[in-house]
């Protein structure tokens, strides 16, 4: 093998060991103070920068494009509303019929809105992706967080490992991508927490894609004594290449934990092969998949906590129908989730609550590029960024309105604090010196 296929080998590797999961071992340092509100946590980190006015103030194109009469709720999994009826490009495509003119069928009986709790206007602190996502997994402003590094400061995982005393395959996070710095959420490089307290972590199109199949799909498990020699030898190669602190991994995890994971990534690539992993109706797009393979770990881990990534209507930089588009799909498949954890996973049915929340805004006002629909696009830089919302449903949620436009009720900053809250360690969590002091639990301000 020549030095370039070597090196093309290696990043490789690299890749996929940041797709797949590393075991690290449990702590526990404070026993809880309070009484724990469900037994399960799913975070859906939704979607990549979403406009106030086309989600939960159910504009449509009234704002964005001036299309008068054009208002209506393309997400009716998780807001109350019927669909619009002028101008419908989000939905699938029927032969004879305009494209995207059939809106997909609502997954769920009622809203999130009609039987869970709605913040309505919520701060985001950051109108960036990954500032965002950070935010949503450490509770912290984190506005001099940098790309491709861990976070600076502990992430709700780390939280949960080494307070409420969860292992490992008790927390989860999903990512769509390995790209900057989204592997990288499921633990920080916090002195007092870090590696040793980090969730698993799957990178769902890179570990159970092409590359993942190549790498991990004919894996087989391996004794303490036969991994001692590969840890060194790639211990010695990722000096030998410069590889950083933040890229190198420290697996510790048991042989039991390890042979549980290779079996669940062994049985999914046999799932695939038969056409038998679990997803939405409609998967034409990155997010739908990532949710399917996050609902695979919930049915075979059955994890206390697991947040999920989505990030396809980014796209609205350029795009705005394909926003639309991605959107509604985002909100289709955060029903069918929510749907199969109550009606497939009999341990989390009604045992689990499922926060929502995008980790940025977008503009109030558009950029000059145009789509095929002649519709103008939109970034996100503004103080209508800022504005984004929450949703929360499950065991022991109200069912609330909270807040509205010129009434901001929480931060982004509390989603951390209320599933500390949820699983009975607020008190430790809050007590921490890397949480925003404005943040607290959703809870609470009902």
């Amino acid at each position: 093998m020549n030095r370039k296929d070597f090196f093309k080998k290696a990043g490789l590797a690299t890749a996929g060991g940041l797709a797949a999961p590393y075991i690290l071992p449990s702590g526990r340092l404070f026993g809880r103070t309070n009484t724990p509100k469900a037994e399960y946590v799913v975070l859906v980190m939704f979607a990549g920068g979403v406009r106030q006015q086309e989600s939960v103030l159910k504009r449509y194109l009234e704002d964005s494009q001036e299309v008068s009469g054009a208002s209506g709720n393309i997400m009716p999994n998780i807001f109350n509303g019927g669909f619009p009826t002028k101008k419908v490009v989000f939905g699938t495509d029927l032969p004879g019929n305009p494209k995207g003119s059939e809106p997909i069928p609502r997954i769920l009986s009622s809203s999130l809105e009609q039987t869970g709790t709605i913040f309505n206007e919520v701060n985001a602190q950051s109108a960036g992706h990954y500032v965002g996502l950070n935010t949503l997994v450490t509770g912290s402003t984190g506005t001099a967080q940098g790309l491709k590094v861990r976070p600076r400061y502990p992430t709700i995982f780390e939280y949960l490992r080494r307070h409420a005393g969860f292992k490992a395959t008790d927390t989860w996070f999903i990512a769509n991508t390995i790209g900057n710095s989204t592997p990288l959420l499921n633990c920080s490089n916090n002195a007092e927490y870090g590696l040793q307290y980090g969730g698993n972590m799957f990178a769902a199109p890179v570990t159970f894609g092409s590359m993942g199949r190549e790498i991990l799909g004919n894996g087989k498990p391996y004794s303490r004594t036969d991994l001692e020699p590969m840890y060194f030898m790639k211990n010695f190669l990722d000096q030998s290449f410069g590889l950083t602190a933040d890229q190198m991994m420290s697996i510790k995890n048991t042989d039991e934990e390890r042979t549980i994971i290779k079996e669940f990534i062994r049985t999914v690539f046999q799932r695939q092969t038969a056409g038998q992993i679990v997803k939405p109706p409609v998967t034409d797009n990155g997010d739908a998949v990532n949710i399917s393979y996050a609902a695979e770990v919930l049915r075979y881990f059955k994890p206390k906590m697991l947040a999920v990534n989505m990030s396809s209507v980014d796209g609205c930089h350029s795009n705005f129908t394909g926003y639309l588009r991605s959107l509604h799909r985002a909100d289709h498949a955060v029903g069918w989730l929510w749907n199969y954890i109550q009606n497939n996973i009999p341990e989390m049915s009604g045992k689990t609550i499922m926060i929502i929340a995008p980790e940025c805004g977008r503009n109030l006002n558009p950029n000059p590029i145009l789509d095929e629909n002649d519709w103008y696009a939109f970034d996100h830089s503004d103080s209508n960024s800022l504005r984004v919302w929450a949703a929360m449903a499950g065991k022991n949620v109200p069912n609330l309105s909270v807040g509205g436009p010129g009434n901001t009720v929480g931060r982004l900053t509390d989603i951390v604090p209320t599933i500390a809250d949820i699983f009975g360690i607020y008190d430790e969590v809050m007590a921490s010196p890397y949480i925003d002091p404005l943040a607290k639990s959703l809870f609470l301000r009902m």
